[in-house]
């Protein structure tokens, strides 16, 4: 049985999305917003259907995407990720349906389970019970979106407000989670539209997300899941200085246990193996892959952002995939 609500959701994902790019505001930036709307629309001119925000400490994605999507008609925007923690969904709920109705359909919200030890240094706290908490963050945000109501009690998530949750032409809003492990890839399958898995190479798309995720959604009869590859890339004509440059950027990764599990699974020495660096046809080949194993759609994270040609080889390069 589809939910109430949900016809309108799956019309909007029928109409598919494309390859995208990762932005950011440039560090000199004299202001970040402009700056980010600078990029967007010169992004959008250069062809390219959907830019991902990812969260900061300093700035508010959802917010930015908002306002991106108001600014750059017709550009396809979304958060790559936001940390459910420590944002109650009640909160995100309001956050994204008032980004969707700025953008006019066009957003798209991508979550994140969050980092512990991050999140310990920068909130004096940490939340347990990862799985449990993004299951029932789900249920509230799929409540609100789909019916434009919550009553959810649940152990560590509740919410039952007295006052109104829905935005008119807030809805419906695609929500996809940075899911990786198989736990959280089938609380994703069962309650949202797809994963959004970065540094996952092609043979752990193929082999163990696209299984997990798929046969979840299958069995709580929902359509067939997006699986949204965030690949790093560099383009550079010296594959070793790619390398070079590459390594401090994602070196932290490796102490992740979902990304060790990823190096070991795709037979590579370091994650630096999983970023696509080198020449342009060379990055085009290595994204594609990605295509092959069964990833739906590729967003480029760019792992040099110095000059305005190196942003720019990459939008159009983004839009020619």
């Amino acid at each position: 049985m589809i939910p109430q609500g949900m016809t309108a959701r799956l019309s909007a994902l029928d109409g598919g999305m494309s390859n995208g790019i990762i932005l950011m505001a440039r560090p000199d930036a004299p202001n970040l917003v402009d700056d980010v709307i600078a990029q967007a629309t010169r992004a959008h001119e250069l062809g390219v259907a959907q830019v991902w925000l990812p969260q900061q400490q300093h700035y508010d994605a959802i917010a930015l995407a908002g306002v991106v999507g108001a600014a750059v008609p017709g550009l396809g925007v979304g958060t790559s990720v936001v940390p459910i923690n420590p944002r109650h969904p009640l909160i995100i709920a309001s956050l994204a349906q008032t980004a969707q109705a700025a953008a006019h359909g066009n957003f798209s919200l991508g979550l994140g389970l969050g980092a512990r030890e991050i999140e310990r240094q920068a909130f004096g706290t940490a939340w347990p019970n990862t799985i449990t908490r993004l299951r029932e963050h789900l249920t509230i945000l799929g409540s609100v979106f789909n019916t434009g109501g919550v009553d959810f009690h649940g152990s560590e998530l509740s919410a039952s407000p007295t006052w109104p949750v829905e935005v008119a032409g807030g809805t419906p809003i695609p929500v996809y989670v940075a899911a990786m492990g198989p736990k959280a890839l089938r609380v994703t399958g069962e309650l949202a539209d797809g994963t959004l898995p970065y540094l996952a190479g092609p043979r752990t798309i193929d082999e163990f997300i696209v299984p997990e995720i798929t046969k979840a959604a299958a069995e709580a009869g929902r359509p067939a899941p997006r699986i949204i590859a965030a690949v790093p890339v560099l383009l550079s004509e010296d594959v070793d200085d790619a390398r070079t440059l590459a390594a401090p950027q994602l070196s932290f990764y490796e102490t992740i246990p979902s990304y060790r599990n990823v190096i070991a699974r795709e037979g590579v020495g370091s994650v630096v193996s999983l970023a696509a660096l080198g020449p342009e046809e060379s990055v085009v080949r290595q994204l594609r892959r990605y295509r092959d194993a069964g990833a739906t759609d590729v967003v480029i994270s760019p792992l040099d952002r110095s000059s305005s040609a190196d942003r720019e080889a990459l939008w159009r390069l983004t839009a020619a995939l």
